[in-house]
């Protein structure tokens, strides 16, 4: 399972997301809280969800050898969540993301899988300046991308979208 794309923490794996996840893909693109703060991307089947990961994941996986990482849990395998770096339309440099399951939701995963990405980025990508992006009801992922050292720097409208979201940054030095 251990390849050199999986990143590890303590409790978790992040690999990269393939073909293989379309079944959680779609699971976890139509919770509430998903469709509520992230937005429907009108996957309807498990069909639907490899077509996205195909055409909306991998080919950002091959161009920059990052993008959507799905996250599984160490103590029994299970699929929990997505966190990853998205080199998304209308957010200058890359934005960091992050979804969990709901029963997985509180426990600090999401903070550890963000936390090692942001590592990598910086160590390994020599990434110093990460975005984050959030509805602004969206007070969960706002204090996350807080914890993480990102500071709200203001709204954005991104491509073909009807609502301002609110925009966080953090500027990382070679030297931090």
């Amino acid at each position: 399972m251990i390849s050199e794309k999986v990143l590890e923490t303590e409790r978790l794996y992040l690999r990269p997301t393939g073909i293989e996840d379309a079944a959680f893909i779609f699971e976890i693109f139509n919770t509430p809280k998903w469709l509520k703060y992230i937005g429907n991307r009108n996957l309807t089947c498990v069909k639907d969800a490899e077509d996205y990961i195909v055409k909306r994941m991998l080919p950002q996986l091959e161009r920059l050898g990052f993008s959507n990482n799905t996250v599984i849990r160490k103590a029994d395998g299970a699929k929990i969540g997505t966190c990853g770096l998205y080199d998304r339309e209308g957010v200058e440099g890359l934005d960091i993301g992050f979804a969990f399951l709901p029963q997985y939701e509180r426990q600090g995963y999401a903070y550890e899988a963000a936390n090692r990405l942001l590592k990598m980025a910086r160590e390994d990508l020599k990434i110093y300046d990460m975005a984050g992006i959030t509805s602004k009801d969206n007070t969960a992922s706002q204090n996350l991308l807080k914890k993480l050292g990102l500071r709200l720097s203001g709204e954005i409208r991104l491509p073909n979208e009807e609502e301002d979201i609110l925009l966080f940054r953090i500027p990382v030095t070679p030297d931090k």
